[in-house]
């Protein structure tokens, strides 16, 4: 990336050159957005797609330029992991362009009930063509475009009248809720949401009632009852959702949630009305809290049949022999501190690849980054 802006000879002088002339383009290519793995792809699993395979879109991630630059590797990992075409289809991402910008499954929701059929859900935060908005945000850009949505849902090969498009509501996005996942959470025959996450909340509740019939429990949260401030610190809504081998369903809060007396009481009521969720587990994620992110971006969901999954590329499947290795590797080269002077030290990125080497070789996968090519 550094090369692409005009900074030429060796590693170390590209390095040394970057550091020198734009210090601020060196941070910017060197910051990874890599943990929030809710934003690299939108995901379809093979029982909703029309050739009965699991389709994947890569995000362009085009509204941030440290996120942009990522897309690339980010396809090329996928592609390496679900790489039987017989079973698996990675789409190129969306032109990165601000028409078609995409911010992968942080705006996207699927629903399933039983006899109904999944919905999809992508929602959006602006239109790219036509007239601007009257109900567009006023302090922060929308990140996701209707249009990148729109393009989703064909490329994912899903069946137009099972997608829904609604919009983000303006309110939410400017309280910094860029990502539908900050005010809703979906899993299975389970929705939870704030009354600000999209702007008709009542048409998508009538849309959804249709399509997925009595077994839908939906629980919403006025904004008296949690105030979007609340909502938005305290993360209630980036939750992970599973289901138990008993077939309840659990909530992964982050440990603000419970700090946050509005927020706690609210997934206190969850629990109480007659819905899937019985238990509420708070979880300690502070490092991805003080970075913009709760639980659930941390997740990408990948839905996949036992034969699917035996179809995996490398060793990808975590078992305890597995988080062994990779907490062993983790020990081993990451620094328990780094300053921004280190970022134009050559020797902090020739670790970088010698650690990045080891970890395809633990993982058994192929080449993925253009300096082992």
């Amino acid at each position: 990336s550094l090369r692409r802006l005009g900074f030429l000879g060796s590693d170390d002088q590209v390095l040394v050159s970057a550091a020198t002339q734009d210090n601020h383009l060196l941070r910017l290519c060197t910051s990874s957005s890599a943990m929030w793995a809710a934003n690299a792809a939108t995901v379809a699993p093979s029982a909703d797609t029309s050739d009965g395979r699991v389709h994947m879109v890569p995000a362009n991630l085009q509204a941030m330029f440290h996120r942009a630059i990522e897309a690339e590797t980010t396809t090329r990992t996928l592609r390496s992991i679900f790489a039987d075409p017989a079973h698996f289809c990675v789409h190129e991402p969306l032109p990165s362009t601000s028409h078609f910008a995409d911010e992968g499954a942080a705006n996207h929701t699927r629903l399933l009930t039983t006899g109904q059929g999944a919905v999809h859900i992508l929602a959006w935060g602006r239109r790219a063509f036509g007239p601007l908005l009257t109900t567009g945000p006023k302090r922060f850009l929308a990140r996701q475009t209707y249009e990148a949505s729109a393009a989703l849902g064909r490329a994912l090969a899903l069946a137009p009248a099972r997608v829904l498009t609604p919009q983000q509501h303006p309110q939410g996005i400017d309280a910094g809720a860029f990502h539908t996942d900050v005010l809703a959470v979906g899993h299975a025959n389970f929705l939870m949401l704030h009354e600000l996450a999209f702007l008709d909340v009542q048409a998508l509740r009538t849309q959804l009632g249709a399509l997925c019939g009595p077994d839908l429990h939906l629980v919403l949260a006025s904004d008296a009852e949690l105030p979007l401030a609340d909502a938005v610190a305290a993360y209630p809504f980036n939750s992970q959702v599973l289901t138990l081998p008993s077939g309840e369903m659990l909530i992964v809060a982050p440990e603000d949630s419970r700090d946050n007396p509005r927020a706690q009481r609210f997934l206190q009521r969850v629990i109480a009305e007659p819905n899937p969720v019985t238990a509420v587990h708070y979880l300690d994620v502070r490092e991805s809290m003080d970075n913009g992110g709760g639980p659930a971006c941390l997740r990408l969901r990948v839905l996949l049949r036992d034969d699917e999954a035996k179809a995996l590329s490398g060793r990808v499947l975590l078992d305890d022999a597995l988080a062994t290795r990779l907490e062993g590797w983790v020990s081993t080269h990451y620094r328990d501190r780094l300053t921004p002077r280190d970022l134009a030290d050559p020797s902090l990125w020739r670790e970088v690849m010698t650690a990045l080497d080891q970890l395809t070789q633990i993982l058994e996968l192929p080449a993925l980054y253009t300096f082992q090519q």
